[in-house]
């Protein structure tokens, strides 16, 4: 019994605080090797959350999931020979051969209201391990039913996937606001036939069914108070950043503008596989990312290594990422 209980308020620390988890597995397996002694636990992994202050807002980035995929340079850098694509890799001490994805869908506390910007993968990716936002809004200590309003960066499916659940609103509390331009061109029957017909069959499945609680917009409307969108077309046709502000802290949400934190930001003109309008998409990410660095704004990159959020700086002839640390938190 006092295994046991001991075994128990071990767990529940630990589920407090997340960052004690991996020590204690680590000591019971060293005693487990040391006795011979075996015990039988299920390990699951609590999800990825991290929680920030931006003025008087709380922010909530949850990790949905990673994806790993090979051959980098068939992704970042299609208009370069693989072995350029290649050397960067290597020379930031990162594989030459493999990339490793995360999505990042963010929830905005502004106390009056719960606006969740992306929803990942919803049900779609669970069985590759992906789909892990409910997870992550449940141990931040909220519920889907909480969210007031859902923002959508753009419509492709690791942003939209997670709006609905068993067919009906994940989110059946909220309003939704979705670009125009965006709603507009994916939902459009001319896709069919068209390498865009698997986006478009998507966001006939998990948009269009919300389209009664939906304002679409456009660039420069406000999305909340504190919260406005910019148009930033390229990687789709209606691509939205947000800037989202509170008590002189700000913030932009760039959503898909650069999608990975060496191959895009160093070398913004670089041409990315998923990107649909190839050099709109490269002119959009020195518009953005020249505004982050010069007015020395932080951002959160959906793409960007968890939680997501830091800086850019202009090196180089492109950026450099600094990852957030504490100077949110003081």
């Amino acid at each position: 019994m006092a295994i046991s209980s001991r075994i128990k308020r071990r767990t529940l620390f630990a589920a407090g605080l997340g960052l004690l988890a991996a020590p204690v597995i680590l000591r019971e397996k060293a005693e487990a090797a040391v006795t011979g002694a075996s015990r039988s636990m299920d390990i699951t992994p609590l999800p990825e959350i991290n929680q920030f202050k931006l003025g008087a807002y709380k922010l909530t980035v949850v990790r949905d999931g990673i994806n790993i995929s090979e051959k980098p340079y068939e992704t970042y850098g299609t208009n370069q020979d693989p072995e350029i694509v290649q050397a960067l890799l290597t020379a930031n001490f990162l594989p030459a051969d493999k990339l490793l994805n995360g999505y990042a869908p963010v929830l905005i506390d502004t106390g009056s209201d719960l606006i969740l910007v992306d929803t990942g993968f919803g049900a779609s990716g669970r069985a590759r391990g992906l789909g892990k936002l409910a997870e992550g809004l449940k141990a931040a200590g909220y519920s889907a039913d909480d969210v007031t309003l859902v923002a959508l960066t753009h419509l492709h499916g690791d942003h939209i996937g997670g709006l609905m659940e068993n067919g009906a609103a994940a989110f059946k509390n909220a309003r939704y606001v979705v670009g125009q331009a965006e709603y507009d061109f994916w939902s459009n029957k001319a896709r069919e036939g068209t390498p865009a017909e698997g986006g478009h069959k998507a966001v006939l499945a998990n948009v269009a069914p919300l389209a009664e609680k939906t304002t679409f917009i456009k660039d420069g409307d406000s999305v909340a108070p504190g919260m406005t969108a910019m148009l930033a077309a390229g990687h789709s046709p209606g691509h939205m950043v947000f800037h989202v502000e509170s008590d002189g802290k700000r913030l932009v949400l760039t959503g898909d503008t650069a999608n990975h934190y060496i191959l895009s930001l160093l070398r913004p003109d670089w041409e990315v596989r998923f990107d649909m309008d190839k050099a709109q998409a490269a002119a959009t990410r020195r518009k953005v990312f020249d505004m982050i660095a010069s007015e020395k704004i932080a951002f959160l990159g959906y793409h960007m290594p968890f939680p997501a959020v830091g800086f850019a700086e202009k090196q180089d002839g492109g950026y450099r990422f600094v990852p957030k640390t504490y100077q949110f938190d003081i």
